[in-house]
């Protein structure tokens, strides 16, 4: 892994701007939560390309918009859930990080093994109206880049080609990670379309190209040789947890649970996104048992 390239996201138009694309390298990005996780090398791959798809999402929306990915399948990882905004901020976790399955027949991770092949995907988009976007699709294959693929052409209506991936080192560790979305908007004719499927069809997988050393414009230019960089952007691991968050947490727990932990002379809260802990003893918990009376 290439410690100084800092993870980030181009976005494009080409033909004539009816073709919109997002290419992003995520490969820090899923290492970091790999390793505040703690995630065996199936669990990374499926939770990377989930992170992955939802830093793409995350860059089509604008200002203070985010949204969230849940994709919740029948296999043995459980939920996986991954949150993303306008500025390139992703987090994410897994219910269960310690799944190990053997390859598939193709020799590679198994990731629609460790998610399952039943279940739905959840997009809950936080547009700051009342009411948040959901849009939900069953799960079709669990390898998930064809699983967002149906999800925009179904709950957003615009055909797209969806490519993740994540390749994992020995030691676990991350060693690329990437994807792409390709969006055809309206006003292409048949020929067109058929060009970029050839093209996307003889495409080696994100891992092999990033590995070559690609940068994500490079990718974008093998499936769309007219492509115009429009802008780019960082992104990064970022957690909205804090202290003053989880002291609201508790607070909201009432005055009889906050009794109980004050006997048992502290507390700790995990949060599930970051795994970053924090310690409350007595004397923080009867502060805390003032506010909430108050």
């Amino acid at each position: 892994m290439d410690n100084n390239k800092k993870d980030y996201l181009v976005r494009g138009t080409a033909l004539g701007g009816r073709v919109r694309a997002f290419a992003v390298s995520t490969t820090h990005l899923v290492d970091e939560l790999r390793r505040r996780h703690d995630t065996f090398p199936v669990v990374t791959a499926a939770l990377g390309r989930t992170v992955t798809a939802a830093a793409m999402m995350g860059a089509m929306l604008k200002g203070e918009e985010k949204l969230t990915v849940q994709v919740k399948g029948d296999g043995p990882v459980g939920q996986i859930v991954a949150d993303s905004n306008a500025k390139g901020e992703v987090r994410g976790y897994v219910n269960e990080p310690h799944i190990h399955l053997p390859s598939n027949s193709m020799g590679k991770l198994d990731v629609a093994g460790a998610v399952g092949t039943t279940g739905y995907i959840h997009v809950t988009k936080d547009l700051g109206l009342k009411e948040p976007y959901r849009g939900s699709i069953p799960i079709v294959s669990g390898e998930l880049a064809e699983d967002f693929t149906y999800y925009f052409a179904t709950s957003e209506q615009t055909p797209s080609a969806v490519g993740l991936g994540v390749l994992v080192n020995t030691d676990n560790s991350v060693i690329v990670a990437g994807g792409f979305i390709i969006q055809l908007l309206p006003g292409l004719n048949d020929d067109e379309i058929t060009e970029i499927e050839n093209s996307l069809g003889s495409l080696p997988p994100v891992t092999t190209l990033l590995e070559q050393g690609l940068e994500v414009e490079d990718m974008l230019r093998r499936i769309l040789p007219d492509v115009e960089i429009r802008d780019q952007m960082d992104i990064e691991f970022k957690c909205q947890c804090s202290r003053e968050r989880v002291e609201q947490t508790l607070i909201s727990l009432g005055e009889e649970e906050l009794t109980n932990l004050i006997e048992e002379g502290k507390a700790e809260v995990v949060c599930h996104f970051c795994n970053e802990a924090y310690q409350f003893d007595k004397e923080d918990l009867e502060a805390i048992l003032e506010q909430a009376k108050s």
